[in-house]
């Protein structure tokens, strides 16, 4: 069950594109064009530490979940936790497809840590080197992002800090062609994941899953 998790994960990061270009690609860009000579290791360094964040942020949430449920008879909370995973990844359907936008409530959970660190991410830029690239997309990772919050719920029942991490490293792997994409301009990209029908599809996917995730759990 785990690899079809992080192969889920995987593709949900890869079907997200338009989403993360909408909520990084502005710094990824802005990153980028601190050194248009080298944009593209700027990039690809800005972007492994978002993906490096990720990591953390999985391995803290799987593992603080894992231990929690240890100390009690896990077997109804870890079904309960399952379903709100589930209907997260609805959520992310439904606003992905542009038919609800409820998931952007959830992000507004995230701006209580992101205003700390948003104002120390920002004094990082312009860039004072290449190498600067990495420990800004580390910031950057923590920006409140809904497409982030439900992978954090699939990571939160996968069992284990290992298993957290590993999910959340596969969904930023997904990511990391759109956000590679937008460093390096490519607009064509960018136009297709946008295309109304190329989110519903992708939205409806997803909602599909999340319906069949719910399903397994009655």
């Amino acid at each position: 069950m785990l690899t079809i998790d992080w192969m889920g994960a995987f593709f949900i990061g890869l079907a997200g594109a338009g989403h993360c270009m909408g909520m990084c690609g502005g710094i990824a860009s802005a990153v980028a064009l601190n050194g248009r000579h080298q944009s593209f290791r700027i990039t690809l360094l800005y972007n492994l530490g978002r993906l490096s964040s990720y990591l953390i942020i999985g391995a803290l949430i799987g593992g603080t979940v894992a231990n929690s449920l240890s100390l009690f008879d896990s077997t109804y909370l870890l079904t309960a936790l399952r379903g709100v995973a589930a209907v997260m990844i609805l959520l992310l359907g439904l606003y992905l497809a542009q038919w609800w936008n409820g998931l952007l409530r959830i992000e507004k959970l995230g701006q209580a840590i992101w205003k700390f660190i948003a104002p120390v991410a920002s004094n990082m830029l312009p860039l004072r080197s290449v190498w600067y690239a990495y420990p800004v997309g580390i910031l950057w990772g923590w920006i409140p992002c809904g497409m982030v919050y439900s992978m954090l719920s699939w990571a939160a029942v996968s069992s284990s800090a290992t298993h957290g991490m590993l999910i959340m490293g596969c969904f930023g792997l997904g990511t990391l062609p759109a956000m590679l994409f937008v460093g390096t301009s490519s607009s064509r990209f960018s136009t297709i994941v946008r295309l109304p029908i190329t989110r519903r599809v992708i939205g409806s996917l997803m909602i599909v899953y999340a319906v069949y995730s719910l399903y397994i759990l009655i």
